[in-house]
């Protein structure tokens, strides 16, 4: 084995940096934690302080929506960096009263993590404050969280029009958050969703009118009208809680 084919067959078994990656002062930065997010709807929710008091006695971060398409619906959204939280607590939490009593809504789980595109210049913010801080605020009381699947051909793409595609979703969302309008969530859920669906999209604002306006809005842009293969099923609710940020 000569040196070239050494050298070649040590870097092919070098460890994997799985870290998330951004940018500051031109220099690549990384940091490798994230947050995962796990949505789960329930039918025949004839109390929900009940729900609200199991997720606040247990610790829970998140928050739990009134269906607006179901008078006895409920969603809840939990975060937490740990994935194990999600096989642990919280299955213990939804295996118990009040939830087990509900009816489970399976064509509404939604598992995703929080993810950095490479230029950001604080990750942590990206990764961590910014999804809790939106999830959490007061403010945003009106959510719609759906996932969607791109079509697959959008990886064949030329990286500068895959840039230019993106940055026209990117230029709709900084619009809508520079009024107070709308914000996004946006986590991906490659190999986590069993849809096979790449993304997780969560609108939260004051009002519900903007977050159906945004969609609406979607609809005209390259990357919905050509790129993408679904969207949703969409829930839609309000906050009845939310755990204190």
């Amino acid at each position: 084995m000569n040196a070239t084919t050494d050298q070649a067959a040590a870097a092919a078994i070098q460890p994997l940096d799985l870290s998330e990656k951004g940018r500051r002062n031109g220099q690549e930065i990384s940091l490798d934690r994230r947050l995962y997010m796990k949505f789960t709807a329930f039918g025949r929710c004839l109390d929900a302080h009940a729900a609200i008091a199991a997720l606040a006695e247990d610790g829970a971060v998140g928050a739990l929506y009134l269906d607006a398409n179901d008078s006895q619906g409920i969603g809840v959204m939990v975060a937490s960096e740990d994935p194990d939280y999600f096989v642990t607590r919280l299955r213990t939490l939804f295996n118990h009263r009040p939830f087990a009593d509900f009816v489970h809504k399976p064509e509404f789980d939604m598992l995703g993590r929080s993810y950095s595109i490479g230029y950001e210049s604080d990750l942590e913010d990206t990764l961590l404050k910014k999804p809790r801080e939106k999830l959490l605020n007061p403010s945003n009381a009106w959510a719609v969280w759906y996932p969607l699947q791109r079509a697959k051909k959008f990886q064949t793409l030329p990286a500068e029009h895959q840039r230019r595609i993106l940055g026209e979703h990117g230029t709709l969302a900084k619009r809508y958050a520079q009024g107070g309008n709308a914000f996004d969530i946006r986590l991906v859920c490659t190999g986590l969703d069993k849809h096979d669906n790449d993304f997780i999209v969560g609108l939260v604002g004051p009002r519900l009118h903007p977050l159906s306006a945004v969609v609406q809005e979607m609809r005209k842009t390259e990357q919905t009208a050509q790129y993408l293969d679904s969207l949703g099923p969409f829930f839609v609710g309000k906050a009845a809680w939310q755990s204190p940020l």
